[in-house]
């Protein structure tokens, strides 16, 4: 069997808070938290990042942080990363609405200076959260050429409704757009992330199969899906990784990627993918062209990957 680590991948679904070292925490002043053991709740697992995010406080630490994330990817394969950061909360936080942002985008050239990994960013927006903060979010959106896309993020309970004039405004802009949906609310989250998101793909999006007309949309209209098995799993959203529904949902014709929600690494998801479900080489090549495809890379880079793609099938 080829090695999962040199498989090129695209990694469409991680939130950079949720991918700082344990070591990088430590040196800033925090407590690692526990990986691999099952949260109590969607409340904890926010909890836990909100602790993360109270710890970057300076230009040097966003810095640090996104540089790291890309030799952590690097090392798993990842050609291409769209890393989501909520950077308008950090700048609401810190009274400097562009430093967080910023920072970031700088360690991410220092990474693919270092690590020849390429990197876009997506902003996210919890849905808890004003309308303002959103309308903040596109501004600086719309400043910075590396932004790819905005979307709402969070409790999937709260609607997006409240924030479709903002959204449409980001589409008018040239945005891409990108919302959870699917995970911890039903398929009538995921259709709302269709109608009044314009969503062109969908965080999560386990669900799905509960609505087989839906699931005939998406397949029609091929909307990827970000699927996050450990993620799930971690938060119990899915009893175990035996019974995720990846297969399922691949069976179902739908296009689905392979991602992390920054919770483990993406080579390690390809694993267990292949050691639990029993995936060929072949079918993991497949997820990671699904992952490319469904990326916001320009055309060539995507061209460029699926080539090395094809090259890790044949050797």
């Amino acid at each position: 069997m080829r090695d999962l680590r040199l498989l090129p991948k695209a990694h469409l679904h991680t939130h950079l808070e949720s991918t700082v070292r344990h070591t990088t925490i430590r040196e800033l002043g925090g407590e690692p938290p526990v990986r691999n053991r099952p949260f109590t709740g969607f409340r904890e697992f926010a909890d836990q990042r909100s602790t993360v995010r109270a710890l970057l406080r300076e230009h040097r630490h966003f810095r640090r942080i996104a540089e790291e994330f890309c030799q952590d990817e690097a090392a798993q394969g990842v050609r291409y990363a769209e890393v989501t950061f909520t950077a308008a909360a950090h700048g609401e936080r810190l009274g400097s609405p562009e430093m967080p942002l910023e920072a970031v985008l700088e360690g991410l050239a220092a990474g693919t200076e270092r690590y020849g990994i390429r990197t876009r960013v997506i902003l996210d927006h919890s849905r808890r959260r004003s309308v303002e903060r959103l309308w903040r979010s596109l501004e600086l959106a719309t400043r910075y050429s590396q932004v790819v896309a905005v979307g709402l993020a969070g409790d999937e309970s709260c609607p997006a409704a409240p924030f479709a004039e903002v959204l449409r405004a980001a589409r008018e802009a040239g945005l891409h757009l990108v919302h959870h949906a699917g995970e911890t609310a039903g398929p009538a989250s995921v259709r709302e992330a269709l109608a009044v998101g314009h969503a062109e793909r969908i965080g999560h999006g386990i669900r799905v199969l509960e609505d087989p007309d839906l699931v005939a949309e998406l397949r029609r209209r091929r909307v990827p899906l970000e699927v996050c098995p450990s993620s799930n799993v971690l938060l119990g959203l899915v009893p175990s990784w035996a019974e995720h529904p990846l297969p399922r949902l691949v069976e179902a014709g739908l296009t689905v990627t392979l991602n992390t929600d920054g919770e483990t690494s993406l080579a390690a998801e390809y694993q267990r993918t292949r050691e639990i479900f029993g995936y060929s080489d072949a079918e993991l090549a497949d997820l990671a062209r699904a992952s490319v495809e469904g990326s916001f890379a320009p055309a060539g880079w995507k061209a460029r990957i699926s080539a090395e793609i094809d090259q890790w099938l044949s050797g």
